[in-house]
């Protein structure tokens, strides 16, 4: 029995020398950083399923990339803000693009002159396309929170969704106004001349009313 006892301390006695040569390795850098609980990734994920294809008569003449800080602040009505309440500054990073359909642009959109030398096209207005977030540039900047989220934030995650759709409202509403359908436009006028003139006609774009 008493030989039995003398191995188990020899045995602890080695581990612990093992460990505290290992530690010294370390901390000098001779042995990679001990992780006894490293975890590992697994992607378990199936592969992509096509549900549906689209012909697209689309032609985005134009794209715009924006950034904007979106800061949204909760508070709770009588609540002091360092016990309940929340404010959040959100970076977001995204493209806007601008499009011209083609599918209207039926017969009586282009007119062909009869001696057939030159072409009047009668362009759709351009259009935006929803605004595309980057989520690789996109992220929570900053953010105050009273104890009460805080402790809440410990077992569940935020949802950060009301973050991404004013972020997308924001990068939409300053596309309207950055002249990106204006763009658009003249970029489509430009390659449908560049095209039709290739094919031998001169291009009439009509005069639009006064605004």
């Amino acid at each position: 029995m008493g030989v039995k006892k003398r191995w188990v301390r020899l045995g602890a006695f080695a581990l612990a020398g093992l460990l505290i040569v290992a530690a010294a390795l370390q901390i000098t850098g001779l042995l990679p950083k001990l992780d006894p609980f490293g975890t590992s990734t697994v992607d378990r994920s199936q592969p992509a399923v096509l549900q549906a294809v689209r012909d697209l008569s689309q032609y985005h003449a134009a794209v715009g990339d924006y950034q904007v800080v979106v800061d949204i602040e909760k508070d709770v009505a009588w609540v002091p803000a360092s016990i309940a309440g929340e404010r959040t500054l959100f970076v977001a990073a995204g493209s806007v693009d601008a499009y011209v359909d083609f599918g209207p642009l039926v017969e009586n959109s282009l007119t062909v002159s009869e001696d057939r030398r030159t072409v009047e096209v009668r362009l759709p207005e351009p259009k935006l396309a929803k605004p595309n977030l980057d989520n690789a540039r996109s992220y929570v900047f900053g953010q105050e929170r009273g104890l009460i989220d805080r402790l809440g934030a410990l077992v569940s995650v935020q949802d950060q969704r009301p973050f991404y759709l004013a972020a997308e409202k924001r990068i939409g509403e300053a596309a309207q106004h950055s002249g990106l359908l204006e763009r658009a436009k003249a970029n489509t006028r430009a390659m449908l001349t560049q095209l039709l003139r290739a094919l031998g006609f001169q291009v009439v774009f009509p005069a639009e009313p006064a605004t």
